[in-house]
């Protein structure tokens, strides 16, 4: 049902006319928001940073975890350890060392690898396709494929739980925006895909309402000769996106959508020029996302919003929490020098809560929540 919203646009007090630009002079912009950044809209200035608490607790705390310390080695990617999850949407972090000796199914819905690390080969029911760190291999629900790396290959899978992955409304920016989609790879019916074809016995891992089902063949069902259609594997890695930029404005993260499922969005922070502009913003605005859960997946370079997070790690911000740069980050982009980001990761913004696993001790990272705490409040704790 289309939403109709309540008409306003309101001015009180000390305040800008736009939003995230020529801020009153001593304030920090929070915002709040519907739909994530989508809907409507309020920007509050005030004299202190709204991340300025000196104590933290409850179910919206916000949380980081270095997965690096989680993964092990699984041969069936449907055993890899899993990181959360609701009812749209499952996430598990997988490393895998060698050829997998198994097929795999997914017949509860869509499935994204990330290629956080390595290189290799999939095979699957449409042909062989190569991949590399920073690809994102989407699988549509029911493929049979396996993976053959030719480098350990660690990878973070994102399932839209009986749903689908398509692709952003680019609405006035066009359809060519942030990806065009000729960029998109297929897999090819080439030698490589027809010399695994053999008459051995192999075994395909079913997963369907989180229960596994083996269907032994005495062949290798990866066998088609040719298909046509209009569905396929693709494969986008990040080096291919151009993101939208403005070097007046600072852009929200639903700028950076680069897959849609029906409950949760995949988003792709990529290196960018930072704005230029000295009355705008240039890094992420304190806001409440109030909404979604927000979750990051750190792949690559400085996340230049945040502090002591390394490639591999995940942060999860619960819906509620009031949040943006940390102080050092803060510090370092409003004195200027940096011209443009060296980041990469993966955000996927949920509109249901997530569940998180249980982790082993040493996966959590304990402190993120006082990482927010201002140098002069720590200093005065000592």
């Amino acid at each position: 049902m289309a939403k109709n919203w309540i008409p306003l646009r309101q001015l009180e007090g000390n305040a800008s006319r736009q939003a995230h630009v020529r801020l009153p002079a001593g304030t920090y912009e929070r915002e709040i928001s519907k739909e994530g950044f989508f809907g409507p809209s309020a920007q509050f200035h005030h004299k202190h940073k709204p991340t300025d608490w000196v104590e933290f607790d409850g179910a919206i705390r916000p949380r980081a975890f270095d997965l690096n310390r989680l993964v092990t080695g699984q041969s069936n990617p449907w055993h890899a350890e899993p990181v959360m999850n609701n009812p749209h949407l499952q996430m598990r972090i997988w490393k895998l060392d060698k050829p997998m000796t198994e097929l795999a199914r997914n017949s509860d819905g869509d499935q994204i690898l990330f290629v956080h690390e390595g290189e290799g080969a999939l095979f699957c029911d449409y042909g062989h396709l190569d991949y590399r760190d920073g690809d994102y291999l989407v699988i549509p629900r029911g493929t049979m494929w396996r993976l053959s790396p030719a480098k350990p290959t660690m990878a973070l899978m994102i399932e839209a739980t009986n749903d689908h992955f398509t692709l952003p409304e680019k609405g006035m920016v066009g359809r060519h925006a942030i990806f065009d989609p000729a960029i998109l790879d297929t897999p090819h019916i080439d030698d490589a895909f027809k010399a695994q074809q053999d008459e051995r016995t192999w075994k395909v891992s079913v997963k369907r309402r989180n229960q596994l089902s083996t269907v032994t063949f005495p062949f290798n069902p990866l066998d088609a000769v040719g298909w046509h259609g209009d569905l396929s594997v693709v494969r986008v890695n990040w080096r291919d996106l151009r993101p939208l930029m403005s070097h007046r404005a600072h852009l929200p993260p639903s700028a950076h959508t680069t897959f849609v499922a029906g409950r949760f969005v995949v988003c792709t922070f990529v290196p960018r020029p930072l704005e230029s502009d000295p009355e705008a913003l240039r890094l992420p605005f304190f806001h409440n996302n109030d909404d979604f859960d927000e979750i990051i997946f750190y792949h690559k370079g400085s996340f230049f919003s945040r502090d002591n997070i390394h490639p591999g790690m995940m942060t999860v911000h619960p819906s509620g929490f009031t949040h943006g740069p940390h102080p050092k980050a803060f510090t370092a982009a409003t004195k200027g020098g940096k011209t443009e980001t060296d980041e990469v990761a993966v955000m996927v913004d949920t509109r249901d809560a997530v569940d998180m696993a249980a982790m082993p001790a040493g996966v959590e990272f304990e402190g993120y929540v006082k990482s927010w705490t201002p140098p002069e409040t720590k200093q005065a704790a000592e």
